[in-house]
């Protein structure tokens, strides 16, 4: 899907969130890699691969979010940072 990936090479350049959670999301998969090279895992690094999984879907879950939102939200018009609620 070429608009999808158009979409979040936009939000990595105008949304502040979207960019530190894909950081975030390509450190703890950095880290997944190093372990994945291991033959053997210790009990601690297990610990680790699991919850580093976990957290890494959580991120992408919300980057996901984040994508929906614009392309709800946002039509043909460039995502806002953060966009405020009407006061009322």
């Amino acid at each position: 899907m070429k608009d999808s990936q158009d979409l979040r090479n936009l939000l990595l350049q105008t949304d502040e969130e979207y960019r530190q959670l894909a950081s975030r999301h390509h450190e703890l998969e950095e880290r997944l890699q190093d372990l994945s090279t291991k033959s053997y895992l210790s009990q601690p690094e297990q610990v680790e691969q699991v919850t580093l999984k976990k957290r890494k879907l959580q991120l992408k879950d919300r980057m996901e979010d984040i994508l929906r939102r614009y392309r709800r939200g946002s039509g043909s018009g460039l995502p806002n940072a953060h966009p405020t609620p009407a006061n009322g």
